[in-house]
């Protein structure tokens, strides 16, 4: 993986903690970083190239004035106000390449300085076992400080655990072992149609990226909500505050915000294609 910095642009050291998202069902983590980006203010210092994501190119997500800037595969963002860096990624990895990828992105966050990684990232609403909605969408956590994944802080801010986490289930362990360089016979691990239930977890990016950023001895928060594929916006804006309140952010104090304390990128004003005639109705 080479970072390509931006001509003129230098990274700040200050900027420790790494925001990016994992991508997944629904595409929420890639949104609320978008929104994020777009509400910092934050400034991209340049992109990084790696031979397992596959390559796009698009329009500038965020400005209203085509200034001839071009969305690129992996953006790297940093906004020294927030003291955070973000990392957007907009096309999907190789298939059967995820563990590559996710090591070469730990080798990048570690040889960077970074000290803490936060993944935003979706689950499938179709294989969630426990559902509870009584107080509203859930923020369920993923962290590297303990064994069992368990962080007291996270669980102070009202969120839950993903039980589903089990460092001794076989394709997690399969997962600890790939990320720490260890050797394993690929008959050890089940084929495609053989997966069950509990292996629906390990089998997601966030997972490769959670394994091998703490193998580098980084630390690590998964931010994760259960969601369903279609109009995801307000799913998004759930797991952007969900990241602000784990860093300590106040989205109000964002430079530039306007009402409502965020900043739409307007990429979105197109996402969906435009509202509905209510004359059909």
């Amino acid at each position: 993986m080479e970072f390509v910095i931006e001509q003129g642009k230098q990274p700040h050291q200050e900027c420790s903690t790494l925001l990016l998202p994992a991508l997944s069902i629904g595409n929420v983590g890639q949104l609320a970083v978008d929104l994020l980006v777009s509400s910092m203010k934050a400034e991209r210092i340049g992109y990084l190239d790696d031979p397992f994501v596959l390559p796009c190119v698009g329009n500038d997500a965020y400005g209203p004035i085509p200034c001839g800037d071009l969305a690129l595969p992996l953006e790297a963002y940093e906004s020294a106000f927030s003291r955070v860096a973000l990392l957007q990624q907009r096309s999907p990895v190789v298939k059967g390449r995820m563990v590559e990828f996710a090591k070469n992105l730990a080798n990048f966050a570690a040889a960077s300085g970074k000290k803490h990684v936060v993944l935003l990232s979706s689950l499938d609403f179709g294989k969630w076992q426990k559902i509870d909605m009584s107080s509203g969408p859930q923020i369920y956590y993923l962290s590297s400080i303990n064994p069992d994944g368990r962080d007291d802080n996270c669980e102070q801010l009202g969120w839950k655990r993903l039980q589903e986490y089990n460092p001794a289930q076989r394709c997690w362990k399969y997962l600890s072992m790939l990320a720490e360089g260890n050797t394993m016979l690929e008959s050890n691990l089940p084929f495609e149609d053989e997966l069950e239930d509990e292996d629906y977890y390990p089998s997601l990016p966030f997972a490769a990226l959670f394994s091998c950023l703490k193998a580098k001895g980084l630390k690590v928060t998964c931010l994760l909500c259960y969601c369903s594929e279609g109009d995801n916006i307000q799913d998004a804006f759930h797991l952007a505050e969900a990241a602000c309140r784990l860093l300590g952010l106040n989205p109000n104090a964002f430079p530039g915000n306007g009402s409502g304390g965020w900043v739409i990128p307007f990429s979105w004003h197109t996402v969906y294609g435009p509202p509905p005639d209510m004359s059909i109705f």
